[in-house]
């Protein structure tokens, strides 16, 4: 009998565990990427309230109401994070009360995910839309993760050809070791899904030449190997 550790995965077990499954690095520095965009956001807003001195007191208010809203997502409060409570606003109200500012952009991004969270895709689906793309290390990240997030929805409705373009910008959004081969692995299974082999390899090849010190690369060469 053949050793079943030997045996290489099925593609439907592939997918369910590495384009369907929670985003591990996110998981675990979800808290220092949250404030460190926070921290991105303050500076934004206290820029503009220097640059247009009318806007302080309202820039002002819109930080300190994200800061609040945030410390409820940290603590998976996704209700009170997306609603808000007695005593302060939501990510909806912060929406809705600064429109085109850093903060509602934020804000967007985090309904969206609350959203997610709660198992409401299609809501999730129209507030990751609504988030604008920052500049910034930091901001990078939470770019791709708005990308790479938008595209498992669309997995899992079935729109594959759209998801692959998501995470292909997922990936140029934030180029680096521990973003972009999640969103690569993820990339390749849905090419393979399309039936689109050659495009699938060279996302595996990338992650095995580029990222090759990554938790994606432990097994990538039975993904490259299954198609030759």
């Amino acid at each position: 009998m053949a050793n079943k550790k030997n045996q290489e995965p099925t593609h439907d077990e592939v997918v369910v565990e590495a384009v369907n499954k929670t985003e591990e690095f996110f998981q675990k520095n979800q808290k220092i990427i949250t404030w460190a965009c926070v921290a991105i956001v303050v500076i934004i807003g206290g820029y503009f309230a220097n640059k247009y001195l009318i806007a302080q007191p309202r820039a002002e208010k819109a930080s300190a109401e994200m800061f609040a809203a945030i410390q409820e997502f940290n603590a998976s409060n996704w209700e009170v994070a997306l609603n808000g409570d007695d005593n302060n606003a939501g990510f909806l109200e912060i929406i809705d009360n600064y429109g085109s500012t850093p903060q509602a952009s934020l804000a967007a991004h985090y309904a969206g995910i609350s959203y997610l969270k709660l198992g409401d895709a299609e809501n999730a689906l129209t507030y990751l839309k609504k988030y604008d793309t920052a500049k910034g290390a930091t901001a990078e990240i939470i770019n791709a993760q708005n990308y790479g997030l938008q595209a498992d929805i669309l997995v899992d409705k079935g729109e594959l050809a759209a998801a692959a373009k998501l995470y292909k910008k997922a990936i140029e959004a934030s180029d680096n070791s521990m973003t972009a081969p999640i969103y690569l692995k993820k990339l390749g299974l849905v090419e393979e899904e399309l039936g689109n082999k050659e495009a699938a390899k060279k996302a595996y090849t990338t992650i095995a030449e580029k990222y090759n010190t990554s938790l994606e690369a432990r097994d990538i060469d039975l993904y490259i190997g299954r198609l030759r």
